[in-house]
């Protein structure tokens, strides 16, 4: 992480700071249109070395959130924090747990739960910290959040017995509240799609529905009669209660991909929590891994994970490819940055078969709240020419995603310059 970032995170910090739900002592502090509120966050964001010309001197809450500030972004020299010019100095927390659980526990108290989120993960890759997360009482200070999911993950080889437990806790914590907020809608919206996709044109009486067969025919509307004469029947499909389609996730568990896996074995739960959708979520490095028969809990799929490594797409479609069994009403979702290590030409030759066999191909760049990644964009122009363009996902888009597959309608596609 640059010195800039530091900067525009400390800026971040002190900017949501007003917004805390924690009372400040009183006297308030000044509006934030005044002069003085302008020169106390300038404060703030250059720290002791480069607030001369400011004339602040930080005091009361103001002078803890500034220790705080200072010692994870205390590095810079006289331009401040992250600057450039004077006697370098060094962060402040330490190698020591019980220093580093203290100032977790300080940037709770004076920022909201957003900032401390930022702050921690800076703390992790300006500092080295990671280690730290090996030890319990770290583990039950932090703000739990997708990020350090992945992180934890891609400790799990090094985890002590003494901290898997703690650990698991978070995961668990922290897919709880991502199931609550994503596991309603995914089924509405996919529920809704299957029906769509499940309807038929010449039902029998019993399977006639009737309110859509109405609209439908409304244009058919006979006032001298009062009657509505329908040329067009819509039915219910017939084995409502069978399995209609056939989802295969293939998510790529390479380092840079550490969110994307964490929201595919969440919504690979959820679709797995479907009748009528036969889900098989398999994640891949340069070996693949079926993990479809621990998705009744993405908590075991997690931990059953390897973050890191190479990355083999060839190989991960491959088997894939091997197991599907009715083409034309199966989903392949590929997640992955494209930055293949395996055989390109039998890659894109695989993805051209499985389409002409009527497979839906999906392509994501990423499943996360993160915007586009980098991404092999040579693979992913190759994959665009096929018919099956790649592009980044967030969590929200993607039932719609899925929905628009099952319909066999085109995808809601985002603007990729506008999630850079």
């Amino acid at each position: 992480m640059t010195a800039g970032t530091g900067a525009t995170t400390a800026t971040t910090a002190t900017t949501a700071t007003t917004a805390s739900d924690t009372p400040a002592p009183a006297p308030p502090p000044a509006p934030p249109s005044s002069a003085a509120e302008r020169l106390r966050r300038w404060r703030l964001v250059l720290g002791d070395a480069g607030a001369d010309g400011t004339g602040c001197e930080p005091r009361g809450r103001d002078a803890a959130m500034d220790r705080a500030l200072e010692s994870l972004y205390g590095q810079g020299r006289g331009g401040g924090r992250g600057g450039d010019g004077g006697e370098r100095r060094t962060a402040g927390l330490g190698a020591s747990a019980p220093g580093v659980a203290r100032w977790l526990g300080d940037i709770r108290t004076y920022f909201p739960s957003s900032v401390v989120r930022v702050m921690q993960r800076d703390a992790i890759d300006r500092l080295g910290l990671s280690a730290l997360l090996l030890e319990p009482e770290m583990l039950e200070a932090v703000e739990a959040d997708v990020h350090l999911v992945g992180t934890l993950l891609s400790l799990n080889s090094v985890m002590p017995e003494t901290t898997r437990e703690t650990a698991r806790a978070v995961v668990r914590r922290v897919v709880e509240d991502l199931e609550k907020r994503l596991a309603t809608r995914t089924r509405a919206t996919l529920t809704g799609a299957l029906d769509r996709s499940a309807r038929i044109s010449r039902p029998r009486h019993r399977d006639i529905d009737w309110d859509r067969t109405i609209r439908a025919n409304l244009k058919n509307y006979l006032p001298e009669y009062g009657t509505v004469v329908p040329e067009r029947l819509v039915g219910y499909g017939r084995a409502s209660r069978s399995v209609k389609k056939d989802v295969v996730l293939c998510v790529d568990q390479s380092g840079s991909m550490a969110a994307s896996v964490v929201y595919a074995s969440v919504f690979g739960a959820v679709l797995a929590s479907m009748r009528a959708i036969d889900t098989r979520l398999v994640v891949f490095d340069t070996s693949v891994v079926d993990l479809t028969d621990q998705l009744d809990d993405p908590v075991e799929v997690l931990f059953g994970t390897q973050l890191g490594g190479g990355t083999d797409i060839n190989r991960a479609l491959a088997y894939c490819q091997s197991r599907i069994r009715r083409p034309a009403d199966t989903i392949v979702v590929l997640i992955s940055d494209l930055y293949e290590g395996g055989i390109r030409d039998e890659m894109l030759k695989r993805v051209a078969a499985m389409q002409a066999s009527g497979v839906r191909f999906v392509t994501l760049l990423a499943l996360s709240d993160e915007g586009a990644p980098a991404y092999d964009r040579e693979h992913a122009a190759a994959l665009a020419a096929l018919g099956a363009p790649a592009f980044a996902c967030t969590p929200d888009l993607f039932p719609e995603v899925m929905a628009a597959a099952i319909e066999k309608r085109p995808l809601p596609i985002p603007d990729m310059t506008e999630q850079r």
